[in-house]
């Protein structure tokens, strides 16, 4: 197999023409995005633009036209698409009793979990929250974690699989500066060490300067892509974010 166009990587995720139609309207249409392996692309856009359908539509959450192809390494052959998702909220009650060693045993393989030792078991899924600095939270309630301790865990689940494709909707959104800071540190260590392709939708524009591959502003088709610095100093950007346009903090980073 050929490596990827414009990357040395020897694998990719395609998303090809996704569209979604509700009442013979488009919410997106026409989106095409080629993800290399070990990169992050992220998706902007104004309320509205149809970020989180187009998430939806690649989890397979709603219906909609276009495919997803996933170009293994091995053998330059297409196959079934691995996800690992990780939502904006998941909704947990304060007083929820499920511990966050609960939630992975719930999933760990559809098999029964009496083919595991508890130790072993248990082993398993310290060591991947150890990958995320969260192995501390392991017996922790999900209800008592903060709003960057629970992303970390979920994190944390959503690649216990190794998906070949990691979706993040908003996954700071609420989060302090520092747990958004860590947030895309491990995003950051992930892709590199793992080599998995990672979509993310955010507002947060100064962290996609430092940590992004590929930026796409979205507004139902792609507006604008490349990488943050082309795409911040476009003329589209600007008109969609013209509070950019006036040399503030932000825009002297740029």
């Amino acid at each position: 197999m050929e490596n990827c166009k414009s990357c040395n990587r020897r694998c990719c995720t395609k998303i090809n023409n996704i569209s979604v139609k509700i009442n013979n309207e488009y919410i997106i249409k026409n989106i095409n995005i080629h993800i290399h392996c070990g990169h992050l692309t992220v998706i902007i856009g104004r309320n509205g633009a149809g970020k989180t359908t187009l998430l939806k539509a690649l989890i397979g959450e709603i219906n909609h036209e276009g495919s997803i192809e996933f170009i293994d390494e091995k053998d330059g052959k297409n196959k079934k698409i691995k996800i690992g998702y990780v939502p904006q909220k998941l909704g947990i009650e304060r007083h929820n009793p499920t511990s966050v060693y609960d939630l992975f045993l719930s999933n760990i393989t559809n098999k029964s979990l009496s083919i595991f030792k508890s130790k072993d078991a248990y082993n398993l899924v310290f060591e991947q929250l150890e990958k995320f600095e969260a192995s501390e939270l392991i017996n922790k309630k999900l209800g008592e974690l903060s709003g960057g301790e629970l992303q970390r865990v979920l994190l944390a689940f959503a690649t216990i699989s190794n998906p070949q494709l990691l979706v993040l909707d908003e996954p700071v959104s609420g989060i302090d500066n520092k747990g958004t800071a860590l947030f895309y540190k491990l995003i950051d260590k992930l892709k590199k060490e793992q080599d998995i392709a990672i979509i993310l939708v955010s507002h947060d524009f100064n962290p996609i300067l430092e940590y992004a591959d590929n930026v796409i502003l979205l507004d139902k088709e792609i507006v604008c892509e490349g990488t943050a610095k082309k795409v911040f100093e476009s003329s589209q950007f600007k008109r969609y974010f013209s509070e950019y346009e006036r040399g503030d903090k932000f825009a002297s980073n740029i």
